[in-house]
């Protein structure tokens, strides 16, 4: 491993303004991972040309790859920046280069707005309805072959690494993302969820729905919980069909 670790870091100073790289040096430490070189960086922000600049923003929370907060592009990858090892990176390519994601708008340097998303689990209504907050006894049994359906799904960190890999994701398009569709589907197969599940496939059957997607498969592959969002689109869109072709009978 080298002595030093060469940084270059996408810089913007605000939404409005526009995009620089600046170079760092940080000296190497054994178990290194983004957030410490970060941290690094931002306890005496010099750049390699020896010009003192503002700390770096980027956002993080868990530190254990639960949150999803700390999703940016590191080295042309979208992916978590706590789990991404220093000394497995350099491996890849002997420098470190930070970007924040593209498919979302930027706030500060690495630090992005994932309002979208947050946005799109609304949209389809991604909760469980209950009509108290008190106990009122125990909830339906279900089988083991439900829960293996269920617990992949339910590990959705709405980090955006699925929509930022997704070529259908882009300004031109209203397409609402792999992870809200996935989302969707956990709360479909919950026997309680169940009962609204069709609110949440009228919601997939929209402009930018399920039919909005390109079957490009770049989600599943990106995805750092190995959610099964391909899968989940696929019973997202018989599920949408099978509700249609139902309604148009009961016209008949």
């Amino acid at each position: 491993m080298p002595d030093n670790i060469r940084v270059t870091i996408q810089r913007q100073d605000s939404p409005q303004s526009q995009p620089y790289n600046e170079t760092f040096e940080v000296p190497h430490k054994p178990q290194m991972n983004v957030i410490s070189l970060l941290q690094d960086i931002a306890a005496s922000p010099v750049t390699t040309e020896g010009r003192e600049t503002t700390p770096v923003v980027w956002d993080c929370n868990c530190l254990e790859e639960v949150c999803g907060a700390c999703s940016m592009v590191i080295n042309g990858r979208a992916r978590q920046a706590c789990t991404a090892l220093i000394d497995n990176l350099l491996k890849e390519h002997p420098t470190i280069d930070l970007k924040p994601m593209s498919k979302f708008p930027v706030i500060r340097d690495l630090f992005v707005d994932r309002k979208r998303m947050f946005n799109a689990l609304k949209k389809v209504k991604a909760w469980i309805p209950v009509d108290t907050y008190g106990y009122i006894g125990e909830g339906p049994i279900t089988s083991p072959e439900t829960h293996d359906v269920r617990y992949p799904l339910s590990q959705c960190m709405t980090c955006g690494c699925c929509l930022e890999v997704c070529p259908q994701v882009n300004e031109n398009s209203d397409f609402i993302g792999p992870q809200a569709i996935g989302q969707a589907m956990l709360f479909n197969t919950h026997p309680t969820g169940a009962m609204t599940a069709n609110e949440r496939l009228d919601a997939l059957m929209e402009k930018g729905g399920v039919a909005d997607c390109g079957n490009a498969q770049n989600c599943v592959k990106a995805c750092p919980k190995g959610v099964p969002l391909t899968w989940a689109i696929g019973k997202a869109g018989r599920d949408t069909t099978a509700l249609t072709f139902r309604r148009w009978f009961m016209k008949k």
